[in-house]
């Protein structure tokens, strides 16, 4: 009886260790945040804010967009790259929050994707496009991860910000052809050519592509009012169009429109996955709480916001 007692309890203490961390059995929890500057909110305190929240969703695997430290705490002062914590102590900074494991996808200058993770990652491409036309801005990454025995393919990406060209001489001429959403959509077609669509099968397997896509869909165009044929729609009309790849946050509050900055005006940042695991999908979110809610900076630097100018997505898979 005494046994039979002890084992009762033991059950219930796992139960309740399970619960207090909101995550089921088995499930594999995605954070993707564009923490904007390399978390520079976060510099004036140790990161100590971040790592709480990251500690207290529990996550199995992150995707960090700007993920390099570039501009002195509280100021838009260039910080010396000798001084910059990271991209070179994401391996701390992850411990913290109880990830082992870390890698950084190709990129070309300050603003680089990021993933932490529990399980070992494995980088199958790093992605930064060809010269002298088909640059990918900020590059991508496509990565592989082992969960309960299945593969699951990561592919993140940052594509141009602006609304010209990269290079464009005349910057005001490219903003009215669009010039910006046409070299997006190229970025976008490259990325997927080096990574959904290098595998026939890729429909059937576990793919996830997320980011910061500086674009629009056409799928909450209501709010936007394009019109039908409008460059800025292109991003996305290609991968509802040419990939597998399923929009978890509209399929999964169909007829709502939820930005994804702080302006509210905006659904730029998107997580992606092929059908077999969009259907895993036990919840998904965009996180606005009183952490994550953008603030202007007050000192009005470079358009920063605390803690970013982004809202984080989480999403949960059933991996049994």
């Amino acid at each position: 009886m005494r046994t039979f007692k002890l084992t009762i309890l033991a059950a219930a203490l796992v139960t309740c260790l399970l619960c207090s961390c909101g995550k089921e059995p088995r499930t594999m929890r995605l954070l993707y945040w564009n923490i904007q500057n390399g978390m520079w909110d976060g510099q004036n305190d140790n990161y100590d804010r971040f790592v709480d929240f990251v500690k207290a969703k529990d996550p199995d695997i992150c995707v960090w967009c700007e993920a390099q430290s570039i501009w002195v705490t509280d100021s838009d002062q260039a910080m010396p790259k000798e001084d910059r914590y990271l991209v070179e102590g994401w391996g701390e900074l992850a411990a913290r929050y109880g990830h082992k494991y870390w890698g950084i996808g190709g990129y070309r200058d300050n603003y680089p994707q990021v993933i932490t993770s529990k399980y070992p990652i494995t980088y199958i491409d790093k992605i930064v496009g060809e010269e002298p036309d088909r640059i990918v801005a900020h590059g991508a990454g496509w990565a592989t991860i082992e969960v309960n025995g299945k593969t699951v393919n990561i592919v993140t990406l940052h594509t141009w910000p602006q609304a010209y060209a990269p290079g464009a001489e005349d910057r005001e001429a490219s903003k009215a052809d669009h010039g910006g959403d046409k070299y997006r959509a190229m970025e976008m077609e490259y990325i997927c050519d080096h990574t959904i669509g290098t595998v026939p099968e890729a429909g059937e397997q576990l793919w996830m592509m997320m980011g910061d896509f500086n674009s629009r869909s056409r799928v909450d165009n209501g709010e936007y009012n394009y019109p039908d044929d409008d460059p800025r729609l292109l991003v996305h009309d290609y991968i509802m169009e040419k990939t597998p790849y399923v929009d978890v946050i509209k399929e999964k509050y169909p007829g709502q429109f939820i930005p994804t900055v702080g302006s509210k005006s905006a659904r730029i940042d998107f997580v992606y996955c092929t059908k077999p695991l969009f259907e895993r999908i036990t919840s998904a979110e965009v996180i606005w709480d009183s952490y994550t809610t953008p603030i202007r900076d007050p000192q009005n630097l470079s358009n920063f916001w605390r803690p970013s100018d982004h809202l984080p997505i989480m999403i949960d898979f059933n991996m049994r």
